[in-house]
């Protein structure tokens, strides 16, 4: 495993995000899949555990504290978030903060975050009726807190307000970096501008909410062809080892064999040579013509559809690609009020969205372009018709 120096302390540069932990068929969380998991990670020297507040509806907290009361204390590093960025009158950060070291067991987080500063978030984290900042500042003076950082999505310009307003207090920033984004969504602006801050950078989805680890086929061949063992996952993981203000990168594994591509990509490998790095640039900009959604759900929490959006949004992106019999499946399975047709429209969902995405025109050209073609049902009554015809 590959270490480095950040915040005064030794870590290994791949962290175990717990966002996407596994799943039991009841959409639980699979604890002991997620035990092995941990076990493997530990074993090879990930330590690193990222978690917050809002993950697995409030779960991930419980599931990752348990899952770590097994080894000591001392062996391993635990990060989770305040949510200012869905505040409301019954959250106040005391009443946040003892109760995530409750659900973790903990007596001190060595990482704490500000989840999702960012435009539609700055006013409540710097609103002094809630004091938010102040507080864990003295969190971390009586050592509850060992490193205080945030998460953002924010564009450039808005992170250089967050880092003015934060000042010292902020230790490290956690952005959104990858190959597709390092232009597509300018993190390399925000990437340069930590840097020249002296702000180590933490990366969250490096694999894009997996797309960059589900590549078209034609892709997936052309980086086949240069390195015929390496997955399409540890490219992306190379691509982030030629950041030396990448400290630490997060990665939502699901699975162990996840895990496992993930430790071998970080256990030595040397990074993608400048010839590669172009190929990965070139594969980006094919991947551009889809929406960014990453998966996050912050768009579900407040939807009075109660529509499962990123399900919805990854239709979209199928369809837009290119015609598909999956997607008319997929939305035929779905009850009447949870199709794209059902969106009212009322903007909340976008008003949230980190990746700044127009929800609801998408989701009405998706209702569009669902309905000018044929419905699941309507493709297997042709299928049978078909079959009649041929005698079978």
């Amino acid at each position: 495993m590959i270490f480095n120096e950040a915040c005064g302390e030794r870590l290994p540069r791949l962290g175990f995000g717990c966002m996407r932990l596994p799943q039991t068929k009841e959409n639980t969380i699979d604890e002991k899949e997620l035990g092995r998991m941990v076990d493997c990670a530990m074993e090879a020297g990930v330590n690193y555990f990222d978690t917050a507040w809002p993950y697995h509806g409030g779960h991930s907290e419980l599931a990752i504290g348990k899952a770590l009361k097994k080894y000591p204390r001392e062996s391993w590093y635990l990060a989770t978030k305040f949510p200012g960025h869905q505040i409301a009158d019954s959250y106040d950060p005391a009443g946040v903060f003892e109760k995530q070291l409750q659900k973790c067991g903990v007596e001190y987080f060595d990482f704490y975050l500000l989840h999702n500063v960012c435009e539609s978030s700055l006013g409540v984290y710097t609103d002094p009726r809630w004091g938010i900042v102040d507080y864990f500042r003295q969190q971390k003076r009586l050592g509850r807190i060992r490193h205080l950082g945030f998460s953002t999505h924010a564009r450039p310009d808005t992170l250089e307000k967050i880092l003015d307003y934060l000042g010292d207090s902020a230790e490290f920033c956690q952005i959104q970096l990858n190959y597709l984004d390092w232009t597509l969504q300018d993190a390399k602006a925000k990437y340069d501008l930590l840097t020249l801050r002296g702000i180590p950078v933490w990366v969250m989805e490096p694999l894009r909410g997996g797309k960059l680890a589900n590549l078209p086929e034609a892709d997936a061949q052309k980086l086949k062809a240069q390195r015929p063992e390496e997955s399409q996952a540890a490219w992306a993981m190379r691509w982030l080892m030629k950041k030396e203000n990448v400290r630490m990168v997060l990665s939502g594994m699901s699975e162990l064999s996840q895990m496992q591509d993930n430790i071998a990509a970080f256990s030595g490998g040397e990074p993608l040579s400048d010839a590669e790095e172009q190929l990965l640039f070139s594969v980006a900009e094919g991947l551009k013509n889809a929406l960014p959604c990453t998966k996050c759900r912050y768009c579900c929490e407040g939807c009075p559809m109660q529509l499962d959006i990123p399900l919805l949004i990854h239709a979209y992106n199928d369809l837009k690609f290119a015609s598909s019999m999956t997607v008319p499946m997929q939305l035929d399975a779905l009850e009447e009020d949870k199709r794209p047709s059902a969106c009212i429209g009322c903007g909340a969902c976008k008003a949230v969205c980190p990746q700044q995405i127009d929800i609801p025109k998408a989701l009405k050209e998706l209702s569009d372009m669902v309905a000018s073609r044929p419905s699941w049902a309507e493709i297997c009554r042709q299928r049978a018709e078909a079959a009649k015809k041929l005698g079978g």
